[in-house]
């Protein structure tokens, strides 16, 4: 049995498989996957897992380059923007539309789809290496 780190399968499978600027998305659990594109489905009932807490899991093992959001989170749900600020210290951060969100969405290795109900609590993470 894995003793640390993300128990999950298939979510430690995709960060163990994961090269320089592939792409992660975290999502509510409203947020449209794409055909084709991996989903691995963290989500039980309402809020759980809660989107901070999967995202600091995955901070906590990925090595992220850059991160990109809806520029809506911003306006709809700034307690949540600032909560993840604190996560992404010193990862730079783009804004993007939701619309262009969800269309970045289809290049991405997987979509991690957690329990959110916070409107926008979306984010991609790209990847970077640790040399």
């Amino acid at each position: 049995m894995k003793k640390i780190g993300t128990l999950n399968q298939g979510l430690s499978e995709v960060l163990a498989g994961m090269g320089h600027y592939d792409m992660l998305v975290i999502a509510d659990a409203g947020l449209p996957i794409p055909p084709g594109v991996r989903r691995i489905d963290l989500a039980l009932t309402t809020g759980v897992p809660g989107f901070v807490q999967t995202l600091a899991v995955i901070l906590s093992e990925l090595q992220v380059e850059s991160a990109v959001i809806a520029g809506e989170m911003e306006t709809c749900s700034p307690a949540l923007r600032e909560r993840i600020g604190g996560l992404l210290t010193g990862i730079p951060v783009d804004t993007v539309s939701h619309e262009e969100l969800k269309k970045l969405t289809r290049q991405a290795v997987a979509v991690v789809r957690t329990g959110e109900f916070t409107p926008y609590a979306n984010i991609i993470l790209k990847s970077g290496v640790v040399f």
